[in-house]
């Protein structure tokens, strides 16, 4: 874990996660009447809770829209989630404006060209381990895991040993 990834986690308050391919192996399924449905890893969604408790605000910001991803996020209680909106850095300055936040403040976890303004923009971007490699070598630090396949739980859980919230011995990824 490098120095300069746990200073950055150190300031975050407020977490944001792209969907396909991060959330999600990236793969879309579509059954024969037209609906889709997608799979998430139980750990990520762990990962998450653990960040709210701790305090840190979190967020969805996808550009498609899916009556999945809006179940997801209900689930897990996550308050901020934005669908189908293509333009990230839009969306994520809107939501600064509202809880008054800086960019500084902010962790983002991407994989694909959507996500680049956003990753190159906050205080600490990162991407997935299978991310476009042009994401990859933008990003403050990569997860050794790939989207949908614990990712989402590495960097929450570096985002929580940054702040003094999690013991290394008991991180499950790092």
């Amino acid at each position: 874990m490098s120095t300069d990834l746990l200073q950055r986690g150190k300031q975050i308050k407020l977490a944001v996660f792209d969907v396909d391919g991060v959330l999600t192996d990236g793969r879309l399924y579509f059954l024969e009447d037209g609906s889709e449905f997608k799979t998430f890893n139980t750990l990520d969604g762990q990962g998450i809770k653990m960040l709210m408790a701790a305090g840190v605000q979190t967020a969805i910001i996808s550009g498609r829209k899916t009556p999945v991803v809006e179940r997801r996020a209900k689930n897990l209680g996550i308050p901020h989630l934005y669908q189908g909106r293509e333009d990230k850095l839009v969306v994520l300055d809107e939501l600064l404006a509202q809880l008054n936040l800086s960019y500084e403040q902010v962790a983002y976890l991407g994989d694909d060209l959507p996500d680049l303004p956003v990753i190159r923009r906050v205080g600490l971007g990162m991407a997935v381990a299978n991310a476009a490699s042009f994401v990859r070598e933008n990003a403050h630090g990569i997860t050794l895991a790939r989207g949908g396949e614990g990712a989402a739980r590495e960097f929450c859980e570096l985002i929580l040993l940054a702040q003094g919230r999690l013991d290394a011995a008991n991180a499950a990824y790092l």
